[in-house]
């Protein structure tokens, strides 16, 4: 994947660089790809029940990030993530959005629990 760097453009605004996929998140939102079923299944061959077909996906790649959240002194906080992360996320967090034939999460950073290694 083709890392983008950020623009900084003068009094201290960052503006993110456009996404791979032409769709950049505000704030602390981030655009995760989610894992299908077969990137769950183990290499040991564990049996899946049924059931996890019907389940959201909790895990994925980030894809884009936005710029971060401001706080209270109106100053930009940095993104904890970072595109091409692999990522764990709160099931019922995520607002589903469609690209082109792609099924893609809009998440804020605050429902993203763990960075996979």
């Amino acid at each position: 994947m083709a890392k983008k760097q950020n623009k900084k453009v003068s009094k201290g605004v960052i503006v993110p660089a456009k996404s791979l996929v032409g769709v950049t998140p505000l704030g602390d939102r981030v655009l995760v790809l989610p894992l299908d079923k077969t990137d769950k299944l183990s290499a040991s061959g564990i049996i899946i029940p049924e059931t996890v077909d019907k389940e959201r996906p909790d895990q994925g790649h980030v894809i884009a990030v936005g710029p971060g959240k401001r706080n209270d002194d109106g100053k930009l906080v940095p993104m904890s993530v970072k595109v091409g992360q692999k990522v764990i996320f709160s099931k019922y967090g995520p607002d589903e959005i469609k690209i082109g034939d792609k099924e893609y999460y809009v998440i804020s950073e605050n429902n993203i629990l763990a960075i996979l290694d």
